[in-house]
């Protein structure tokens, strides 16, 4: 089975899903527009549907389901695609998965359970059943932050042992060298992504394969160019890049909150693309934070 990171390569954008702002109904239209958006600029290597970014959490089953479809028929083989199939359940997962294995997607990206808190050997069994329920590639997919639990290294390393876990994106802000744990307890052939702006060259010193990355939406060419100047050795020039898009990537935290979706969403609308809103719980931006999102899109040249 090819590596993850030889199909996938350094860019994977998790594509957010795009609302009318009446209805908050996906819109399917605008979708389609971000889709030619991010290829035509060559700002991802590969695409992720229904990720955290894609706010898979709000979307229905069948929304689901439509939103794997439609992508597949957009993209029409441009890129390699990877569904977000996680859920809280390891039944519903497995369900999701089987879709997108129907819809010849190229890869699946599974959260960990979340809301349940499970043990490390629940974590082990969920990923374990989902893997064995299809023959589709699985990028396991950690984000403590929002799931409630971390999977530790020696659970990915025992998870590795199965041959359809080729990887693992980590989103472990509050444990930033524990991808250098994860390539440790695993072997050659699995593949870690960073899955945070913010650490792309944190990440790739420690051997990611790249980063899934939200902010590629925008400046997958600055980034695509970080990564290029990092692997030819000329740290230096990818530094100065990193501390350039720094203060945009953290613009989008809201004042006195951590989720960075509706400061995302509201940096793509003002570059002139329309995503519209987040969907609720998640509120818009406020004035004022679109205001400091705006001052970095000017420093940048990118606001519209």
């Amino acid at each position: 089975m090819e590596k993850l990171g030889e199909m996938l390569k350094h860019i994977i954008v998790p594509l957010v899903t795009p609302f009318t702002r009446d209805t908050q109904e996906i819109d399917f239209k605008a979708t389609e527009k971000l889709i030619e958006h991010l290829i035509s600029k060559n700002y991802c290597d590969s695409i992720l549907v229904a990720g955290t970014t894609g706010e898979f959490n709000t979307l229905l089953y069948d929304e689901r389901i439509e939103l794997f479809k439609f992508v597949k028929k957009i993209v029409a083989g441009r890129r390699p695609l990877v569904a977000g199939t996680g859920a809280a359940s390891t039944k519903e997962t497995a369900s999701l998965t089987k879709k997108a294995e129907e819809l010849r997607y190229d890869a699946a990206m599974v959260v960990a359970p979340y809301y349940c808190k499970p043990t490390q050997e629940g974590i082990y069994m969920h990923f374990k059943t989902i893997a064995q329920s299809t023959s589709l590639p699985i990028m396991l997919y950690n984000i403590p932050l929002f799931t409630g639990v971390n999977i530790d290294p020696p659970t990915v390393g025992r998870l590795a042992e199965i041959k359809n876990i080729l990887g693992i994106k980590d989103e472990a802000g509050i444990n930033p060298t524990q991808m250098t744990e994860y390539a440790r307890a695993t072997p050659d052939h699995f593949t870690i992504y960073n899955g945070d702006d913010i650490m792309v060259l944190c990440g790739m010193v420690q051997g990611a394969a790249g980063v899934v990355s939200g902010g590629s939406h925008m400046i997958g060419d600055k980034m695509r160019k970080m990564i290029e100047l990092f692997l030819a050795g000329k740290v230096k020039e990818a530094e100065k890049i990193h501390k350039d898009l720094d203060p945009l990537f953290k613009s989008w935290s809201p004042i006195g909150g951590v989720n960075p979706i509706p400061g995302l969403k509201a940096a793509i609308e003002l570059m002139g693309i329309q995503v519209g809103p987040p969907r609720l719980p998640l509120v818009e931006s406020t004035k004022e934070e679109k205001e400091l999102i705006k001052e970095q899109l000017m420093r940048l040249g990118l606001f519209n």
